[in-house]
């Protein structure tokens, strides 16, 4: 790369390799490509049939198979007259429906007349939920806070079944003032459960009536008899259908806690910006497409250089939450090691995805990224307004966004450093940077809502991308079964309630731990 971006054309291979999509600017030019190489990529993704199996998805067909369901989430953020249909019947009337329920609770709470039992207006919101029922909504309110209406509900997020979360949330809620959100497609989310019984219980030692909790929660699932069952008003349960994975599911009514937390305008405007990506996805020829540009570099890395790792790096606060809704996204999409067939995948799949927010990760991890026996292919996204400032941050921190792009292309050599009066010649080696390392960065004006539903749904089509390459299943997360199936028995032996067969070593923890409860 450093030979390339030396040559006259340097400006043109800019040019060449860089896209607008949606409110968002992809420069790749810092890439380990050719433009042969790049023709050769956007072939492969031809041959792959990204295209085909794009129109099925659009087209509701079951393209998650293993499951025999549609993965039509496109739909949620689509117009009204849009004509997605699953199994023949529109689903947009169904949305609509839901989107109206959800301004109209929205506007209730806001307003103060939803009141808690004592008849005061809500000014804390608990959002319990894990995996998609929280990360993507956990990250969004994180990225559009300064959106957040000062005077209005204070949002929190608990996901872990660890009490210590739920604990020191409640320590600083008020239980006449408190709403919560109870996110689970089967109401029956073993950490999601086990929170929502533990905040029913204290509601009850806090004042509440049991007459009274259905002032106090909601429910976003497909399982009305369970929602009905634990207490809460159908009424005020929110659907959602079994053709929205949950890594997918923000744009439908688990984004609940987004609508209450930024205004439900905010969050048509955020459905808005996942509309434009979906249109840019759908209609771009493949080589000016974002999304399938991005899943080929990707492909690029992993399988022709072997890269076992991507970094996403936010040069943004605001985005701090982006690199974990990611990692979900894409490792429990295309982590999976069988195709559509059956048989064991010939490839690498997914790679480990990790990354915070800069400039931290400067100070920490970036040693390796620049100087480090393993290449790290680096996202880094910046917004060129920031949401919130002080005179004179911004321009430092997309400083160092934009050096650290450059540093890891450019590098430097031993030669330099010496003009650089660099004398002592056993520090060289250690100072000298390899450079040719690949990064991507996208920009973005600022940080709107809109803006963010192009970014997200932009990496939920890169995904969608390489599991097409890959001839996998990126709507099906059947390793995630096992550990739950051997938590049930296991959790009744920890109880004294009782027994079943272990290997030595999971035998021998479950004796220590019993050991240590029983002392309680």
């Amino acid at each position: 790369m450093q030979q390339w971006f030396a040559e006259a054309e340097a400006a043109r291979r800019v040019e060449d390799f860089s896209l607008e999509a949606a409110g968002l600017f992809l420069d790749f030019s810092k890439n380990r490509i050719t433009f042969e190489t790049f023709a050769l990529l956007m072939k492969l993704a031809e041959e792959a049939g990204v295209t085909q199996r794009r129109d099925a998805m659009f087209a509701g067909e079951h393209i998650n198979t293993t499951e025999d369901r549609a993965a039509l989430h496109v739909a949620l953020r689509a117009l009204p007259d849009a004509p997605f249909k699953v199994d023949g019947a529109s689903v947009m009337p169904g949305i609509a429906d839901v989107l109206q329920r959800m301004r109209d609770f929205t506007a209730r709470v806001h307003s103060g007349t939803w009141t808690g039992f004592d008849g005061q207006s809500i000014t804390d919101i608990v959002n319990i939920g894990i995996g998609g029922s929280d990360l993507g909504p956990r990250m969004v309110c994180r990225a559009l806070a300064h959106l957040a209406d000062p005077q209005g509900p204070r949002m929190h997020f608990v996901s872990n079944v660890d009490g210590t979360e739920l604990a020191e949330t409640l320590v600083r809620l008020d239980p006449a003032r408190t709403l919560v959100i109870v996110c689970s497609k089967t109401f029956t989310t073993l950490e999601t459960m086990a929170n929502a019984c533990s905040m029913r219980d204290w509601f009850l030692r806090n004042g509440a009536a049991e007459s009274q909790l259905a002032r106090h929660f909601v429910a976003v699932s497909t399982n009305r008899e369970a929602v009905v069952k634990f207490g809460i008003d159908p009424a005020n349960m929110f659907e959602f259908w079994d053709w929205i994975g949950g890594r997918f599911s923000l744009w439908s009514s688990v984004g609940l806690s987004i609508a209450l937390a930024v205004g439900f305008d905010a969050f048509e405007d955020l459905l808005r910006g996942g509309r434009a990506m979906d249109d840019h996805f759908r209609t771009a020829p493949l080589a000016q497409n974002m999304p399938v540009v991005m899943g080929m570099l990707g492909i690029w890395y992993r399988n022709f250089f072997g890269m076992p790792t991507s970094c996403m790096a936010p040069y943004s606060t605001s985005l701090e939450l982006f690199p974990a809704f990611l990692q979900q996204l894409e490792m429990e999409s295309n982590g999976k090691s069988v195709q559509l067939n059956g048989d064991p995948a010939h490839v690498d799949t997914a790679p480990v995805v990790w990354g915070t927010a800069g400039t931290n990760g400067q100070h920490a991890y970036f040693q390796m990224i620049h100087q480090g026996s393993q290449i790290v292919p680096v996202d880094f996204v910046a917004p060129l307004v920031p949401p919130r400032d002080l005179p004179g941050h911004h321009a430092k921190l997309l400083a160092n966004c934009f050096a650290q792009a450059e540093a890891l292309m450019r590098g430097r050599s031993a030669e330099e450093l010496r003009a650089a009066s660099v004398t002592d010649e056993s520090r060289v080696p250690h100072m000298v940077f390899e450079g040719n390392r690949p990064s991507n960065t996208l920009l973005m004006e600022d940080l709107t809502p809109h803006v963010l539903g192009a970014l997200i749904a932009l990496y939920e089509h890169r995904t969608f991308v390489q599991g097409v390459v890959w001839n996998i299943n990126s709507f099906d997360q059947w390793g995630v079964e096992l550990g739950k199936i051997l938590a049930r028995p296991i959790e009744r032996e920890l109880t004294g309630q009782g027994t079943a067969t272990h290997d030595a070593s999971t035998a021998a923890l479950i004796a220590r731990a019993r050991g240590v409860l029983g002392r309680g």
